[in-house]
């Protein structure tokens, strides 16, 4: 029987609030949404394909244009899958430089992600507040890496660059100003009357709706799932390392875990920067053939990379699966369906930071 609705809406793929490209249909009866389908297919850059052949220092390059808001994540997690297969253990003073590199670009993802959220519920004031200490995040990033977005940072067995004492002061300070300001800029989430309105009740993912959607990261966290594959990893359990966990499942809940995490990614570079030993930064190693599956937490939730290598280090086969696809599903098929009212309908997408650019790849 052919369903009757009042209206299909269609918003996007060229929206005001997008970051990139996507089209998301909505049935609707009145102003209440009563499903909603996500249509993909204007990016795919067909990335996989490239790698395939390639030496792994080639695609050391590739897999940081997966995604240009989480690149040092991309290129972090395909080095260590390439140390996994090769038997290679990263220098110990490199380990804590990845972790600083890799909180500072979680820090740039989520203030872009809470800055799209605020413009998207017409919040601009506190949106270009966001977008601004993001700079000081990128201005850090360069600093240690020598470039803003494409790092290739990370190598086997280490990093390229060691960091100098007078960048370590210079991230010190920078922290400091950031965990002033941010602190300011939550407040005003947290208490400001419109913001609830569009955010408290609205988009709500149950924890049981988001374990059958498979949602990931900060999505998942904010209905009570405290899931964080760096509880996992060995340097951040070095430093202490708790998953932000809120249960109001809702818009508010997405934007508040990101908020937690910009601390909490505060926190442990400072940890980092007290703990991490003198020492070389490269520990040196071959790579080697192999095929082996490596998960890592990027700012959006679980990223994996399924690796297979030759005997000179060349990439046969390669898969990459990315968080957003599993939290776009969460979104399109739990979220939406029911809203309330059409107008909801972007800040609740966006509120579960979509990364398209990650998932057409």
């Amino acid at each position: 029987m052919k369903k009757t609705v009042d209206v299909a809406v269609p918003i996007g793929p060229v929206h005001p609030c997008w970051k990139e490209p996507i089209r998301i249909k909505c049935a609707t009866k009145g102003e209440q949404v009563l499903s909603a389908e996500v249509e993909l297919g204007y990016m795919k850059k067909g990335i996989e394909r490239i790698m395939r052949g390639r030496p792994w220092q080639e695609v050391m390059f590739l897999a940081e244009r997966v995604c240009g808001i989480c690149s040092v994540v991309h290129n972090m997690v395909f080095i260590e899958t390439m140390e996994a297969i090769s038997g290679i253990e990263p220098a110990e003073r490199a380990a804590f430089l990845r972790v600083i590199v890799n909180e500072l670009d979680r820090m740039q993802s989520h203030l872009i992600a809470n800055f799209s959220y605020c413009y998207t519920i017409e919040h601009e004031t506190l949106a270009m507040y966001l977008l601004n200490e993001r700079e000081h995040v990128m201005d850090l990033i360069e600093r240690i890496t020598g470039n803003r977005v494409n790092t290739a940072y990370m190598i086997p067995g280490g990093v390229r660059y060691d960091l100098r004492p007078e960048d370590a002061a210079a991230v010190q300070e920078t922290l400091d100003l950031l965990e002033a300001n941010i602190t300011r800029y939550m407040g005003i989430f947290e208490d400001g009357p419109m913001i609830a309105l569009r955010s408290r009740g609205v988009g709500v993912l149950t924890k049981e709706d988001a374990l059958r959607a498979h949602a990931v990261g900060p999505t998942a966290r904010a209905s009570g799932i405290s899931t964080d594959l760096r509880s996992q990893h060995p340097t951040y359990r070095k430093l202490g390392f708790e998953p932000v966990v809120r249960t109001e499942c809702d818009n508010y809940a997405r934007i508040m875990v990101r908020f937690g995490e910009l601390f909490q990614s505060i926190g442990l570079i400072r940890k980092a920067l007290a703990m991490m030993p003198e020492g070389p930064v490269r520990s040196g190693g071959i790579c080697k053939g192999g095929e082996t599956r490596y998960s890592g937490e990027a700012p959006r939730g679980e990223l994996t990379y399924v690796v297979k290598a030759d005997r000179y280090g060349r990439v046969e086969e390669i898969a990459i699966q990315t968080p957003s696809i599993m939290n776009i599903d969460a979104c399109a098929h739990y979220m939406l369906k029911g809203a309330l009212s059409i107008a909801d309908v972007t800040a609740t997408f966006i509120s579960s930071d979509p990364c398209v650019a990650c998932t057409e790849r």
